[in-house]
């Protein structure tokens, strides 16, 4: 039985394989799977072996998997080594304005089981293709999510601010009143805007005196 699905990310591939190429993510993000166990010294990379278990129904089934294909950031691949006859594929591609194309593949079944084994894998995969679906929104909305939290990170906090209030703080202009436009009369001032300036009332500007 083979099932596929797909979905597009709003972030770069580097982003999205970061969350594909971490197995310590996989039970974060990936419905069903209820084990996902480094085995051995390697985490990652060709050669890396996981133990891994998927719930379908009331039963686990799962076993050791091997990475065979590991192509950052684009392909990752592995094959069953025990356990149920199982292969599994990402691909990751680039797409126009930052966003990347996800694909997830997973074919498994049991050897020489016969008949039953067809129709159990028949009764399995309504089950299997929605876990599948879950774990590909899970993720684009763990990255899209972490994507916003970096940006928000770089973000100057004036920008911040301006884009919470929907507009910039401006300092308020200042305005003469008429008391200031009296206290100006008689030749020692000029009205203007603005702030005390050498000793005249607000709002005044001193001008040159002549005197003999």
């Amino acid at each position: 039985m083979r099932v596929q699905t797909q979905i597009d990310v709003s972030a770069p591939p580097e982003a999205v394989w970061a969350y594909i190429a971490d197995p310590a993510r996989y039970l974060h993000y990936m419905a069903g799977i209820t084990r996902w166990q480094v085995q051995g010294d390697q985490a990652q990379g060709m050669g890396a072996r996981y133990r891994m278990l998927m719930r379908i129904g009331s039963a686990e089934v799962g076993g050791l998997v091997e990475v065979v294909e590991f192509t950052e950031p684009f392909d990752l691949a592995w094959n069953s080594v025990t356990g149920v006859d199982q292969r599994g594929r990402w691909r990751v591609r680039a797409r126009p304005r930052g966003r990347t194309h996800v694909e997830f593949r997973l074919s498994y079944g049991v050897a020489g089981a016969g008949l039953g084994g067809y129709l159990a894998e028949q009764f399995s995969a309504p089950m299997v293709r929605s876990n599948l679906r879950r774990s590909l929104q899970q993720l684009k909305r763990q990255v899209e999510h972490e994507q916003l939290r970096n940006a928000a990170a770089r973000e100057p906090a004036s920008s911040v601010v301006t884009r919470k209030f929907g507009r910039s703080l401006r300092r308020a202009p200042s305005f003469v009143g008429a008391d200031d436009g009296a206290a100006c009369a008689g030749g020692t001032g000029k009205p203007v805007a603005g702030s005390t300036r050498g000793g005249a009332p607000a709002g005044c500007q001193r001008t040159s005196e002549s005197g003999h």
